[in-house]
């Protein structure tokens, strides 16, 4: 209900973009600074916390004020776009917390004069394909998943198990368009390298930032395939992995009877510190420094200069581990 009240108030016609109404330059806010909106679909998850204080910093270094903001549904994103242009932004960064209300985001934006950048997820169109002209920074997914894929294969592989006797548990969210290219991604690379397809145990992930969700998820895998003696697992970021790793210790399978591999870095850190070696076993390292700074500072010389932005921009990641995920967050500013 609440997706379809922001559908009715959003009724207006659909455009490709967000752009301002002229070219003249915008009026500054209080101040005399310009005003720029960071808005993600969660406040409380470490990744877009992490994007925010990359944002500050570019605010920091070109004197623009940064509003953030989190909108954890449909309803919310209409308050907040509402409030964002009554406040003065002339411009807006999006997580948005549903990709399918891509349409009525860009009509949003287009009535209040609000350019529009979307990082990490893309929005979607009326038919469900991705909005390619609406300004877009997110991962190299499918690559990224195979990176993913490849690092269980090899790690599978040291340790001397047999693929053929291994559970493959793969945490999904197939509705999100990078969620799906991630855990295809790692599906494909797996399923090369001889592990079979009767012991690929998916399962959807309803709420891809709540670890709890996670765990309830895996377990259900757990549960109903009690035979299986060890497990390679991945999803489409920390948070699904760490889910399984938690079930499987609630299961009381032992850690080295595990292979967890996530994406993101923020979360699966926290498991690297502990003193005994857990289920969590990498990570692929993304940049947040790049989905915070780069798109806070792309918007800003854009609003500015009129320096638009190009319409994709992809990041690539880094596998981390115990061994040097401590040197590796310190490159990319994160510790």
């Amino acid at each position: 209900m609440r997706r379809r009240g922001f559908l009715i108030a959003l009724a207006l016609p659909l455009l490709a973009g967000c752009p301002t109404a002229t070219n003249e330059a915008p009026k500054a806010g209080e101040g005399g600074k310009l005003k720029i909106g960071f808005v993600v679909k969660s406040a409380s998850e470490p990744w877009f916390q992490t994007e925010w204080k990359f944002a500050q910093q570019a605010a920091d270094k070109y004197g623009f004020t940064l509003l953030k903001q989190p909108a954890t549904d449909a309803e919310e994103l209409d308050r907040t776009l509402n409030n964002l242009a009554s406040q003065g932004a002339k411009g807006v960064v999006l997580c948005t917390p549903d990709t399918k209300l891509g349409p009525t985001i860009v009509a949003k934006c287009a009535e209040k004069n609000l350019k529009l950048f979307t990082v990490d997820d893309r929005l979607l169109d009326a038919d469900g394909k991705p909005m390619h002209d609406v300004h877009y920074l997110g991962i190299s997914a499918s690559e990224i998943g195979k990176m993913v894929g490849q690092a269980l294969v090899d790690e599978a592989k040291k340790r001397g198990w047999n693929p053929a006797e291994v559970g493959v548990a793969a945490l999904t969210v197939d509705e999100i368009e990078t969620c799906k290219e991630r855990t295809d991604g790692a599906t494909e690379v797996l399923l090369k390298n001889g592990f079979l397809e009767k012991n690929l145990f998916k399962n959807p992930w309803k709420k891809p930032n709540d670890i709890p969700a996670a765990v309830d998820a895996a377990s259900t895998i757990l549960t109903q395939h009690t035979d299986v003696k060890k497990w390679v697992a991945f999803s489409s970021n920390d948070d699904g992995v760490l889910g399984f790793v938690r079930a499987s210790e609630q299961k009381n399978i032992p850690a080295e009877s595990v292979i967890g591999i996530g994406i993101n870095g923020t979360t699966a850190k926290d498991d690297f510190a502990k003193e005994k070696q857990t289920g969590m076993f990498a990570s692929v390292l993304l940049s947040p420094k790049t989905h915070g700074f780069s798109t806070a500072e792309m918007m800003y010389l854009w609003i500015k200069d009129n320096k638009e932005p190009p319409k994709e921009t992809f990041t690539k990641g880094q596998l981390i581990d115990r061994t040097n995920f401590k040197e590796k967050l310190k490159e990319e500013g994160m510790e």
